[in-house]
């Protein structure tokens, strides 16, 4: 990926990793810790790729297509980001919230007096916080076909933005908000990575947004950076991902640049989450999957 000096968006060049340092063991913690999650009923695709090589490092049924919360969020930004970068007129100018827009959960936008904000604007928050509120205006604007479009023209088939936004869904709505396959979105993030997605200025204004993101409870807990202020290399380590979370599922995708390598990652999970331990679990296992990209970057 190209290289902005001195610029706010994050900058995730390839990495290298010479084959001596390849320790094919890396990833059996995550496989051990991951397998004991799927045997207590926890349905978990996952997918790790090496950046440079496109070489798979992890996979766990990462061709099924699963419900991936506010994960699908990202197909939004890249189709107004491609707008932006075109210059294209519907992704400029101000945007007023209305009543119908509204979803609760997620995001500072609600809680905020201002009730009009430029397009642009409202990318950083959905980047920053998953925020619902500017995602259902992001939506009314753009359009979900524009959005399934775009996603289809990327060549992805198993990841889809199903919808807006919604406190309750009816027996008319789709039945999730976003649906995605392991393999694809950790592509996705490589290809990000790599300048590939629409064109370069596009996937890197995507990676801007994207690295104000302030959840690393996941896979991204395990890396040591700071929530709130990632957007720069900290110990050799830069990090863009967006994270997914409902009632029952636990979702992120990213890309990690480290000192020998970097890494695009996909994990969705979906577990019975009446008790709080059965949450604990699917985090800790996220977190040792996190352990083993760490050490293979780092």
């Amino acid at each position: 990926m190209r290289k902005n000096r001195r610029s706010d968006r994050p900058d995730l060049p390839s990495g290298r990793r010479s084959a001596q340092t390849h320790d094919t063991d890396t990833f059996r913690r995550g496989f051990v810790s991951l397998t004991k999650l799927a045997l207590s009923g926890v349905q978990i695709t996952a997918s790790a790729i090496d950046v440079s090589t496109e070489k798979v490092l992890f996979s766990i049924d990462d061709h099924l297509s699963v419900p991936t919360a506010g994960l699908g969020k990202v197909l939004l930004l890249i189709e107004v980001a491609a707008r932006l970068t075109q210059r294209d007129p519907s992704a400029h100018g101000l945007m007023e919230r209305t009543v119908a827009d509204s979803a609760a959960d997620m995001g500072l936008w609600q809680h905020l007096q201002v009730p009009t904000l430029p397009i642009g604007d409202l990318a950083v928050l959905v980047g920053a916080t998953s925020d619902n509120l500017a995602t259902n205006v992001l939506l009314r604007r753009i359009g979900l076909d524009a959005v399934r479009a775009r996603g289809e023209a990327l060549g992805l088939s198993r990841t889809f933005l199903l919808d807006t936004v919604r406190d309750f869904r009816g027996p008319d709505d789709a039945p999730h908000f976003s649906v995605g396959s392991a393999r694809e979105l950790a592509t996705l993030f490589r290809n990000l990575a790599e300048g590939h997605v629409v064109d370069v200025a596009t996937s890197q204004q995507v990676l801007a947004w994207l690295g104000l993101g302030s959840d690393l409870s996941m896979v991204s807990s395990a890396f040591g950076l700071d929530p709130l202020s990632h957007l720069h290399s900290d110990h050799g380590l830069l990090l863009v991902n967006k994270s997914g979370s409902g009632p029952g599922i636990r979702s992120e995708a990213g890309v990690l640049r480290g000192p020998r390598a970097s890494v695009a990652y996909a994990v969705t999970m979906r577990f019975n989450d009446e008790e709080l331990t059965g949450r604990l679990a699917v985090l800790d296992g996220m977190r040792t999957l996190g352990t083993d990209i760490l050490e293979y970057v780092y």
